[in-house]
Protein backbone atom coordinates (compact mmCIF):
# COMPACT_ATOMS: atom_id res chain seq x y z
CA UNK A 1 0.00 0.00 0.00
CA UNK A 2 1.83 2.85 -1.01
CA UNK A 3 1.32 6.24 1.24
CA UNK A 4 -1.04 8.02 -1.01
CA UNK A 5 -3.60 4.88 -1.43
CA UNK A 6 -3.21 5.12 2.59
CA UNK A 7 -4.05 9.05 3.03
CA UNK A 8 -7.26 8.11 0.35
CA UNK A 9 -8.31 5.87 2.34
CA UNK A 10 -8.57 7.45 6.08
CA UNK A 11 -9.41 10.97 4.47
CA UNK A 12 -6.22 12.13 5.41
CA UNK A 13 -6.60 16.24 5.41
CA UNK A 14 -10.23 15.79 7.17
CA UNK A 15 -8.43 15.17 10.11
CA UNK A 16 -8.00 18.61 10.35
CA UNK A 17 -11.93 18.97 11.50
CA UNK A 18 -11.48 16.97 14.23
CA UNK A 19 -9.16 18.36 17.04
CA UNK A 20 -11.44 21.24 17.64
CA UNK A 21 -13.98 18.54 19.20
CA UNK A 22 -12.10 17.48 22.34
CA UNK A 23 -10.34 21.38 22.41
CA UNK A 24 -14.39 22.95 22.57
CA UNK A 25 -14.98 20.33 24.99
CA UNK A 26 -12.12 20.67 27.49
CA UNK A 27 -12.64 25.11 27.09
CA UNK A 28 -16.31 24.58 28.42
CA UNK A 29 -15.14 22.40 31.14
CA UNK A 30 -12.13 24.74 32.10
CA UNK A 31 -9.36 22.52 31.41
CA UNK A 32 -8.24 23.56 28.43
CA UNK A 33 -4.96 24.60 30.01
CA UNK A 34 -4.59 20.21 31.65
CA UNK A 35 -1.85 18.41 30.76
CA UNK A 36 -3.69 16.07 28.40
CA UNK A 37 -5.59 18.80 26.32
CA UNK A 38 -3.50 18.87 23.80
CA UNK A 39 -2.71 15.31 23.55
CA UNK A 40 -6.33 14.39 23.54
CA UNK A 41 -6.97 15.65 19.62
CA UNK A 42 -4.53 13.69 18.59
CA UNK A 43 -6.12 10.24 20.08
CA UNK A 44 -9.44 11.78 17.86
CA UNK A 45 -7.68 12.21 14.97
CA UNK A 46 -6.14 8.51 15.02
CA UNK A 47 -10.26 7.58 16.01
CA UNK A 48 -11.61 9.51 13.17
CA UNK A 49 -8.88 7.95 10.83
CA UNK A 50 -10.34 4.24 11.62
CA UNK A 51 -13.48 5.34 11.05
CA UNK A 52 -12.76 6.46 7.69
CA UNK A 53 -10.83 3.06 7.28
CA UNK A 54 -13.29 0.75 8.14
CA UNK A 55 -16.07 2.80 6.09
CA UNK A 56 -14.46 2.04 3.03
CA UNK A 57 -14.01 -1.65 4.24
CA UNK A 58 -17.71 -2.27 5.25
CA UNK A 59 -18.57 -0.35 2.12
CA UNK A 60 -16.40 -2.15 -0.40
CA UNK A 61 -18.80 -4.05 -2.31
CA UNK A 62 -21.26 -0.93 -3.12
CA UNK A 63 -18.18 1.07 -3.72
CA UNK A 64 -17.20 -1.56 -6.50
CA UNK A 65 -20.13 -0.41 -8.52
CA UNK A 66 -20.90 3.45 -7.30
CA UNK A 67 -17.24 4.86 -6.46
CA UNK A 68 -14.77 2.44 -7.95
CA UNK A 69 -12.29 5.22 -7.89
CA UNK A 70 -11.90 4.74 -4.31
CA UNK A 71 -9.02 2.73 -2.51
CA UNK A 72 -10.08 -0.69 -2.17
CA UNK A 73 -12.36 -1.07 -5.19
CA UNK A 74 -9.87 -0.01 -7.14
CA UNK A 75 -6.90 -2.72 -6.14
CA UNK A 76 -4.92 0.01 -4.50
CA UNK A 77 -5.53 -1.31 -1.13
CA UNK A 78 -6.61 -4.77 -0.34
CA UNK A 79 -9.74 -5.59 2.49
CA UNK A 80 -7.58 -7.07 5.03
CA UNK A 81 -5.02 -4.07 4.69
CA UNK A 82 -8.15 -1.76 5.43
CA UNK A 83 -9.66 -3.43 8.24
CA UNK A 84 -5.66 -3.60 9.94
CA UNK A 85 -5.52 0.32 9.45
CA UNK A 86 -8.72 0.82 11.35
CA UNK A 87 -7.95 -1.60 14.22
CA UNK A 88 -4.54 -0.16 14.69
CA UNK A 89 -5.53 3.08 14.42
CA UNK A 90 -8.65 2.46 16.78
CA UNK A 91 -6.55 0.82 19.44
CA UNK A 92 -3.82 3.39 18.98
CA UNK A 93 -6.44 6.12 19.97
CA UNK A 94 -8.15 4.34 22.74
CA UNK A 95 -4.73 3.98 24.10
CA UNK A 96 -3.67 7.97 23.70
CA UNK A 97 -7.04 8.76 25.48
CA UNK A 98 -5.38 6.72 27.82
CA UNK A 99 -2.49 8.23 28.36
CA UNK A 100 -3.82 11.69 28.22
CA UNK A 101 -6.65 11.43 30.05
CA UNK A 102 -7.02 8.71 32.59
CA UNK A 103 -9.36 5.81 33.20
CA UNK A 104 -12.42 8.39 32.43
CA UNK A 105 -10.59 9.56 28.99
CA UNK A 106 -10.21 5.51 28.20
CA UNK A 107 -13.97 5.15 28.97
CA UNK A 108 -15.01 8.24 26.99
CA UNK A 109 -12.48 6.58 24.05
CA UNK A 110 -13.76 3.09 24.34
CA UNK A 111 -17.18 4.51 23.98
CA UNK A 112 -16.39 6.51 20.86
CA UNK A 113 -14.46 3.20 19.15
CA UNK A 114 -17.43 1.17 20.17
CA UNK A 115 -19.69 3.92 18.57
CA UNK A 116 -17.65 4.55 15.40
CA UNK A 117 -17.34 0.33 14.59
CA UNK A 118 -20.77 0.37 15.14
CA UNK A 119 -22.31 2.52 12.17
CA UNK A 120 -19.56 1.68 10.45
CA UNK A 121 -20.60 -1.51 10.49
CA UNK A 122 -24.06 -2.04 11.89
CA UNK A 123 -25.94 1.56 11.42
CA UNK A 124 -24.50 3.22 8.07
CA UNK A 125 -27.89 1.44 6.03
CA UNK A 126 -30.28 2.00 8.36
CA UNK A 127 -32.72 5.15 9.46
CA UNK A 128 -30.24 5.22 12.51
CA UNK A 129 -27.38 5.92 10.58
CA UNK A 130 -27.00 10.05 10.90
CA UNK A 131 -27.90 9.31 14.78
CA UNK A 132 -25.10 7.49 15.36
CA UNK A 133 -22.52 9.77 13.57
CA UNK A 134 -24.20 12.66 15.70
CA UNK A 135 -23.28 10.44 18.90
CA UNK A 136 -19.69 9.44 17.80
CA UNK A 137 -19.38 13.75 17.52
CA UNK A 138 -20.75 14.51 20.64
CA UNK A 139 -18.63 11.90 22.62
CA UNK A 140 -15.54 13.11 20.41
CA UNK A 141 -16.63 16.64 22.12
CA UNK A 142 -17.24 15.05 25.72
CA UNK A 143 -13.62 13.27 25.80
CA UNK A 144 -11.77 16.67 25.78
CA UNK A 145 -14.18 17.53 29.16
CA UNK A 146 -12.37 15.00 31.18
CA UNK A 147 -14.42 14.99 34.44
CA UNK A 148 -16.69 17.80 33.68
CA UNK A 149 -18.57 16.08 30.59
CA UNK A 150 -21.99 18.06 31.89
CA UNK A 151 -20.08 21.49 31.80
CA UNK A 152 -19.06 20.45 27.54
CA UNK A 153 -22.98 19.26 26.92
CA UNK A 154 -23.34 22.47 24.76
CA UNK A 155 -20.48 22.27 22.14
CA UNK A 156 -21.52 18.39 22.34
CA UNK A 157 -24.54 19.28 21.22
CA UNK A 158 -23.71 21.99 18.65
CA UNK A 159 -21.33 19.54 16.80
CA UNK A 160 -23.72 16.62 16.94
CA UNK A 161 -26.31 18.40 16.06
CA UNK A 162 -24.46 19.90 13.05
CA UNK A 163 -23.29 16.43 12.27
CA UNK A 164 -26.58 15.36 12.06
CA UNK A 165 -27.86 16.61 9.19
CA UNK A 166 -24.90 16.36 7.14
CA UNK A 167 -24.49 12.38 7.39
CA UNK A 168 -28.54 12.40 6.16
CA UNK A 169 -27.22 15.11 3.36
CA UNK A 170 -24.19 12.74 3.00
CA UNK A 171 -26.49 9.78 2.27
CA UNK A 172 -27.24 11.74 -0.84
CA UNK A 173 -23.91 11.84 -3.11
CA UNK A 174 -24.16 9.25 -5.59
CA UNK A 175 -27.90 9.15 -6.50
CA UNK A 176 -29.21 12.61 -4.98
CA UNK A 177 -30.44 13.77 -2.48
CA UNK A 178 -34.55 14.96 -1.57
CA UNK A 179 -35.39 18.70 -0.65
CA UNK A 180 -36.50 17.57 2.45
CA UNK A 181 -33.37 16.20 3.25
CA UNK A 182 -31.43 19.27 2.57
CA UNK A 183 -33.88 21.57 4.36
CA UNK A 184 -33.46 19.45 7.37
CA UNK A 185 -29.61 19.47 7.41
CA UNK A 186 -29.75 23.15 6.68
CA UNK A 187 -31.73 23.62 9.75
CA UNK A 188 -29.54 21.80 11.45
CA UNK A 189 -26.31 24.34 10.57
CA UNK A 190 -28.38 27.15 11.50
CA UNK A 191 -29.35 25.77 14.75
CA UNK A 192 -25.88 24.64 15.63
CA UNK A 193 -24.73 28.23 14.79
CA UNK A 194 -26.88 29.43 17.00
CA UNK A 195 -25.71 27.73 20.01
CA UNK A 196 -22.26 28.39 18.97
CA UNK A 197 -22.71 32.19 19.20
CA UNK A 198 -25.07 32.20 22.35
CA UNK A 199 -23.25 33.45 25.60
CA UNK A 200 -21.66 31.05 27.50
CA UNK A 201 -21.47 30.69 31.01
CA UNK A 202 -18.27 30.73 32.89
CA UNK A 203 -15.77 28.15 33.19
CA UNK A 204 -13.84 27.05 36.04
CA UNK A 205 -11.29 28.79 35.01
CA UNK A 206 -12.88 32.67 34.89
CA UNK A 207 -14.93 34.17 32.88
CA UNK A 208 -16.12 32.76 29.55
CA UNK A 209 -15.03 35.50 27.67
CA UNK A 210 -14.88 38.85 27.12
CA UNK A 211 -17.11 41.15 24.68
CA UNK A 212 -14.16 40.90 21.71
CA UNK A 213 -14.05 37.16 22.34
CA UNK A 214 -17.95 36.89 22.17
CA UNK A 215 -17.76 39.05 18.92
CA UNK A 216 -15.21 37.06 17.70
CA UNK A 217 -17.49 33.87 18.67
CA UNK A 218 -20.57 35.64 16.62
CA UNK A 219 -17.90 36.11 13.49
CA UNK A 220 -16.78 32.40 13.55
CA UNK A 221 -20.39 31.30 13.98
CA UNK A 222 -21.58 33.37 10.97
CA UNK A 223 -19.21 32.16 8.76
CA UNK A 224 -19.80 28.75 9.86
CA UNK A 225 -23.37 29.55 8.83
CA UNK A 226 -22.83 31.11 5.60
CA UNK A 227 -20.00 28.81 3.98
CA UNK A 228 -22.24 25.49 4.77
CA UNK A 229 -25.67 27.18 4.79
CA UNK A 230 -24.88 28.32 1.11
CA UNK A 231 -23.55 24.69 -0.40
CA UNK A 232 -26.98 23.14 1.43
CA UNK A 233 -29.35 25.78 0.11
CA UNK A 234 -27.77 25.18 -3.55
CA UNK A 235 -28.99 21.05 -2.75
CA UNK A 236 -32.21 22.48 -1.41
CA UNK A 237 -33.58 23.80 -4.48
CA UNK A 238 -31.51 21.60 -7.15
CA UNK A 239 -30.80 17.81 -4.76
CA UNK A 240 -28.53 16.84 -7.68
CA UNK A 241 -26.12 13.92 -6.41
CA UNK A 242 -23.49 17.14 -6.88
CA UNK A 243 -24.73 19.32 -5.03
CA UNK A 244 -25.11 17.15 -2.15
CA UNK A 245 -21.88 16.19 -2.84
CA UNK A 246 -20.20 19.84 -2.39
CA UNK A 247 -22.63 20.26 0.63
CA UNK A 248 -21.22 16.97 2.32
CA UNK A 249 -17.39 18.30 2.13
CA UNK A 250 -18.69 21.97 3.12
CA UNK A 251 -20.50 20.43 6.12
CA UNK A 252 -16.67 18.59 6.95
CA UNK A 253 -14.88 21.40 6.39
CA UNK A 254 -17.39 23.72 8.25
CA UNK A 255 -16.32 21.71 11.86
CA UNK A 256 -13.67 24.18 11.58
CA UNK A 257 -15.05 27.30 12.08
CA UNK A 258 -18.02 25.76 14.39
CA UNK A 259 -15.17 24.43 16.27
CA UNK A 260 -13.72 27.71 16.36
CA UNK A 261 -16.34 29.93 17.49
CA UNK A 262 -17.09 27.34 20.52
CA UNK A 263 -13.53 28.10 21.88
CA UNK A 264 -13.87 31.88 21.11
CA UNK A 265 -16.79 31.60 23.00
CA UNK A 266 -15.42 30.10 26.08
CA UNK A 267 -12.77 32.43 26.74
CA UNK A 268 -9.86 30.84 24.18
CA UNK A 269 -9.86 33.61 21.54
CA UNK A 270 -6.28 32.61 20.92
CA UNK A 271 -7.00 28.78 20.33
CA UNK A 272 -10.08 29.84 18.51
CA UNK A 273 -8.20 32.33 15.48
CA UNK A 274 -5.27 29.20 15.77
CA UNK A 275 -7.77 27.17 14.65
CA UNK A 276 -9.07 28.89 12.27
CA UNK A 277 -6.31 28.67 10.40
CA UNK A 278 -7.13 25.28 9.29
CA UNK A 279 -9.93 26.66 7.17
CA UNK A 280 -8.21 27.48 3.71
CA UNK A 281 -5.83 24.67 4.46
CA UNK A 282 -8.50 22.46 4.57
CA UNK A 283 -10.31 23.53 1.28
CA UNK A 284 -6.68 23.35 -0.61
CA UNK A 285 -6.14 19.83 0.96
CA UNK A 286 -9.71 18.84 0.17
CA UNK A 287 -9.12 19.00 -3.82
CA UNK A 288 -5.90 16.80 -3.44
CA UNK A 289 -7.51 14.19 -1.06
CA UNK A 290 -11.32 13.99 -1.06
CA UNK A 291 -12.91 14.33 2.25
CA UNK A 292 -16.08 12.28 1.64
Amino acid sequence: MRARDLARLVRLPAALSVPGDTLAGAAAAGGLRGPGAWALPAASVCLYWAGMALNDYADREVDAVERPERPIPSGAVRPGEALAVAAGLTATGVGLAAAAGGRRAAGVGTALAATVWGYDLLLKRTPLAPLGMAAARGLDVLLGAGARPADAARPALALAVHTLGVTALSRGEVHGTRPSVAAGALVCTLASAALAAAPAQPTREGAAGGAAARALAGALAGVFALGVGSAQARALVEPEAHHARAATGAGIRGMIPLQAALLAGYGAPDAACALAVGVPVAARASKAVSFT
